[in-house]
């Protein structure tokens, strides 16, 4: 198998990353990724971050920004990312009032549509990260592909989540094969379990724990230690252009996140991708 470059949502260990982002970094780094996707930044500055990165020889590749943040303050955004020598930002998540199907959805495509151009003229990419909500129909497509449709890939590309694009009953490696040429960046996370009606398993930036419904079905596991067919999304991945693969688990169960995040590169190690 091809080789590529690794990076790990910092989002997974989000309580260790906030009392010592810089151990976290060495940590990772001692475990063989070459870089990392961050969800927020702990209050520090710019300037703190890169030092860190530099320090412990990672790369910030990516980085989810919340759509309320971006609509706010696009300016300020792109040049926090240029500070820290992000390649791409992303979208990650759409909140009920904007995600495909509600009344703010236009709105929500005409943000990212700006804002992708200017991220482009900065010398970055923007990303759109799924969950499962996409996979909604909107004029016979899955919200999706609508999104895909409506922007185009000069403006925005996919981060396809793995874990989402399956639980929603779709094939990852067909869905990545389907966008090849727009995946530079490939989620990678697993898990075992089913979509059970009422249920979302997800964790979210700002969301509140207590608001997590029960999903005794469903858990986040390592990469390689759930139901995914993590060979043949790597492959499919190489094979669609994929530049990087990102380690992610919303929650750890039953050993740390660190832990988890070791096991998940030990995986790809085993497959040849590292």
């Amino acid at each position: 198998m091809e080789k590529r470059p690794v990076a790990y949502q910092i989002y997974s260990a989000r309580e260790e990353a906030a009392k010592d982002l810089n151990a976290v970094l060495a940590a990772l780094k001692g475990m063989g990724y070459d870089g990392v996707e961050f969800a927020g930044f702990y209050g520090l500055s710019a300037e703190a971050v890169k030092e860190m990165l530099d320090r412990n020889g990672l790369v910030a590749i990516s980085s989810h920004v919340p759509f309320v943040q971006i609509e706010a303050d696009m300016f300020g955004v792109i040049a926090y990312h240029q500070a820290i020598g992000c390649q791409y930002i992303a979208v990650p998540y759409l909140d009920d009032a904007t995600r495909p199907g509600a009344p703010g959805f236009a709105h929500a495509l005409a943000v990212m549509d700006k804002f992708g151009r200017l991220v482009k003229e900065a010398g970055m990419t923007l990303l759109y990260h799924n969950h499962d909500f996409e996979f909604v129909k909107l004029s016979g497509m899955y919200g999706l592909d609508f999104l895909y449709e409506a922007l185009p890939a000069s403006v925005i590309k996919t981060e396809l989540d793995i874990c989402w694009v399956k639980y929603a009953g779709e094939d990852p490696a067909a869905y990545i094969r389907k966008y090849a040429g727009r995946c530079p960046v490939v989620h990678l996370k697993d898990f075992v379990g089913r979509k059970e009606e009422g249920s979302t398993p997800y964790a979210l930036i700002g969301l509140d724990e207590n608001e997590k419904k029960d999903t005794q079905a469903f858990e986040f596991r390592p990469v390689g230690y759930g139901c995914q067919n993590v060979e043949e999304v790597l492959k499919a991945g190489i094979e669609s252009g994929a530049e990087w693969f990102v380690v992610e688990q919303d929650l750890s169960v039953g050993r740390t996140p660190l832990e988890a995040a070791e096991m998940s590169i030990g995986t790809l190690k085993k497959l040849g991708l590292k």
